[in-house]
């Protein structure tokens, strides 16, 4: 029997997840919890085996409780959970202590095939990811390392698009057209990169992501 630990952002998703793998006849879901800022003395004693968590949760808020968690020697296996599969974001979180990355659009019995894996201390990789995340860890060095490199890693492939697009000087408007979204779409992916990157404006964020663009990505590499 494998014990799991569920930590999302959207009740929603916690509890159809939980349904979903406790039909399982040897998966035993010791909580599904739901909140947007996890503390890592949420799971002091706990005793489940795997713990399946939100990698989408604001800033960097999966990669620090990851990180607190392997250092405090918990023995939990953690596997994150994401919208979108990112090579840096992937080194992230294995270098953080995690042992699995899975697309929450992926089949369930893949999920299930990872949780068992986790459990016998095995690694599972996305396959179309694993020759980037191999090659950046033989490199030896995440592109993304320092400060504003982590906060703009932590931004969704969109964000990051919105991102560039602002840093070209593009206006909002024709942002929205070259990206084929709406004018609120574009709102609210700058609403939420400017609370991941720590800051209260579009010029604040263009002014932290310029020298990182100039110096350390092209405009290709910072979109994805």
């Amino acid at each position: 029997m494998v014990r799991v630990l569920i930590f999302v952002q959207e009740g929603t998703f916690a509890d159809a997840l939980a349904t979903r793998l406790e039909a399982e006849h040897d998966l035993e879901i010791v909580a599904a919890l739901y909140m947007r800022a996890p503390s890592p003395q949420l799971f002091t004693g706990s005793r489940a085996d795997v713990l399946l968590i939100d990698c989408d949760l604001s800033g960097n808020a999966t990669f620090d409780l990851c990180k607190e968690l392997s250092r405090r020697g918990n023995t939990l296996r953690i596997v994150f959970l994401s919208d979108f599969s990112d090579p840096g974001r992937i080194v992230r979180a294995i270098t953080a202590g995690a042992v699995g990355w899975v697309g929450k659009d992926e089949p369930l019995d893949r999920l299930i095939e990872v949780i068992h894996g986790a459990a016998r201390g095995e690694t599972w990789l996305p396959p179309r990811e694993t020759g980037p995340v191999l090659r950046l860890l033989m490199r030896g060095s995440d592109p993304r390392q320092d400060d504003t490199g982590q906060l703009l890693a932590a931004l969704t492939p969109r964000e990051r698009e919105v991102l560039a697009c602002l840093a070209e000087g593009i206006n909002r408007r024709d942002l929205a057209e070259r990206l084929h979204m709406s004018p609120n779409t574009v709102r609210t992916h700058l609403q939420n990169l400017m609370s991941k990157l720590g800051v209260h404006s579009a010029l604040e964020a263009v002014a932290l992501a310029r020298p990182y663009l100039s110096d350390r990505l092209s405009r290709r590499n910072l979109v994805g």
